[in-house]
């Protein structure tokens, strides 16, 4: 929600720049209908499973009528349109969602929240070729949000055969970009485990190996990690790229470390994999 909201407060601060004087009552209006949002859905969050669903359909409900209201008497005013499609796009109303976020897009091509959130409607739509130039588009607007990297670097991952079958990409060039865009994410948000981890797993996907790089990688990691048990997961990791890179003594005495029993499993495997490496 944290980051909903600095999304949300970017995206309106640069509208209140550009914002004539007599559209100062609506931004105000604006951010009093986000700064309502947050609490409700701050306060479902806390529920949990207990949450009260129909309370919760009530009040934004309430919430979207503002949002109507709003937009009713300033119709052009494309950081609340934006706003609306977020909100409408997290309850599940997609189509309602992107219909608002392409009026926004329409009304003010510089608002990189609303190519984030168009893109992510054309991937879940299984359309990776027309998703990238927003995710693309987002990133030139914000480049030092971790984000919308890691979406781009998703969206190749998970598209790659559609990017490769289109012949505009190769698939060098697909690994390349992937590779970089979950780096990015990493670089400029190494305090969120998500995005580093991604970025340590994206060297598996790749079609000619950097295996050195990789281990640094899994390394960082390790280094980072807060419990026993997701240390030692990290150093399985290393393990099996140690295996992969024909250093089958680094990994067995790296294997000899982990004794965590939720990872006996997983070691076991890579440890099958050294015997069965020892026989050829």
């Amino acid at each position: 929600m944290k980051r909903v909201l600095i999304f949300l407060f970017v995206m309106l601060s640069g509208a209140a720049v550009r914002a004539a004087e007599s559209e100062t009552l609506a931004e105000r209006t604006l951010k009093q209908i986000v700064e309502r949002q947050k609490t409700i859905l701050a306060d479902a969050a806390k529920q949990g499973d207990k949450i009260d669903e129909e309370g919760l359909r009530a009040q934004l409900q309430a919430v979207s009528h503002d949002y109507e209201r709003l937009l009713q008497d300033n119709p052009k005013f494309a950081a609340a349109y934006a706003s609306y499609g977020y909100l409408l796009g997290k309850v599940g109303m997609k189509k309602e969602s992107v219909a608002l976020l392409l009026r926004a897009n329409q009304m003010d091509p510089d608002i990189p929240l609303v190519k984030n959130q168009i893109g992510n409607y054309l991937a879940e739509e299984g359309k990776p070729l027309e998703a990238a130039p927003y995710f693309l588009a987002a990133i030139k607007l914000e480049p030092t949000e971790p984000l919308y990297h890691y979406q781009l670097g998703t969206l190749l991952s998970v598209g790659r055969d559609d990017f490769i079958k289109s012949g505009e990409w190769t698939r060098v060039a697909l690994d390349r970009a992937m590779l970089h865009a979950f780096q990015r994410a990493a670089e400029l948000a190494p305090d969120r485990f998500e995005f580093v981890y991604r970025y340590a797993e994206s060297f598996y996907d790749l079609e000619t190996p950097q295996w050195d790089e990789a281990l640094k990688a899994w390394a960082a990691l390790e280094d980072k990690a807060p419990t026993p048990v997701e240390r030692q997961t990290m150093r399985l990791h290393a393990a099996n790229i140690l295996i992969k890179s024909g250093k089958p003594d680094h990994a067995r005495a790296l294997l000899d470390t982990i004794d965590e029993p939720a990872l006996a499993g997983q070691k076991q495997k890579l440890v099958a994999q050294l015997a069965e490496t020892a026989k050829k």
